[in-house]
């Protein structure tokens, strides 16, 4: 059994209970009917427990421990990561919900490895979510950790709680913005969507 602990509200509290999920798993199973004992289902419980210590992994992470390998620089021109392909599940129905992330920042003389920002994304699409949150959770915390001029952040996705189930409109995608400092005034945000262009 893997149980993973974290800071919550300044207590740790432990995040990800195997065992607990896999009772869960087979409670809806029964629930929906099934028979959890037959052949493709008896290990079932198992899967899913260690696949949600997986794509939950970003409770156990915290943003800044991916942003503080920092390096000087003398160009503090935006930096831009585009088409960062994401996953991340729903808090109001558990279904995922999947897209491309933009990110790009204003260094102030420091910048992070390419690669970090895309770890930032990961860090906060690993837990139970909603784009809107997830978006600020990005730019805020690179916005805060570099101490960047500015930073923005756009997130396009589509739900499965809106293909799959509800409304059924396979193929819209939803799209969220954040701003932070210089990124807040127009001529930066013209800047982002002409570098997204290229």
């Amino acid at each position: 059994m893997k149980n993973v602990s974290a800071i919550q509200n300044g207590k740790e509290t432990e995040m990800i209970d195997e065992e607990k999920i896999r009772e869960g798993v087979k409670l809806l199973l029964e629930g929906i009917g099934e028979d959890v004992t037959r052949e493709g289902l008896k290990d079932t419980p198992d899967r899913i427990a260690r696949m949600y210590s997986e794509i939950f992994a970003g409770y156990e992470e915290s943003a800044s421990q991916h942003l503080s390998k920092r390096f000087h620089v003398d160009n503090n021109d935006i930096v831009l990561e585009k088409n960062i392909v994401f996953y991340s599940t729903c808090e109001h129905h558990m279904m995922p919900f999947y897209g491309t992330a933009h990110i790009a920042y204003i260094p102030n003389d420091e910048v992070v490895g390419i690669s970090k920002l895309a770890r930032t994304l990961e860090v906060f699409s690993k837990r139970l979510q909603i784009q809107e949150k997830l978006t600020e959770q990005v730019a805020e915390s690179i916005y805060k950790e570099l101490n960047a001029k500015g930073v923005m952040v756009v997130i396009e996705a589509e739900h499965m709680c809106m293909t799959m189930r509800g409304i059924k409109k396979p193929g819209s995608k939803t799209v969220t913005i954040a701003t932070k400092g210089l990124f807040e005034k127009e001529e930066y945000k013209n800047r982002f969507f002409d570098m997204l262009r290229i």
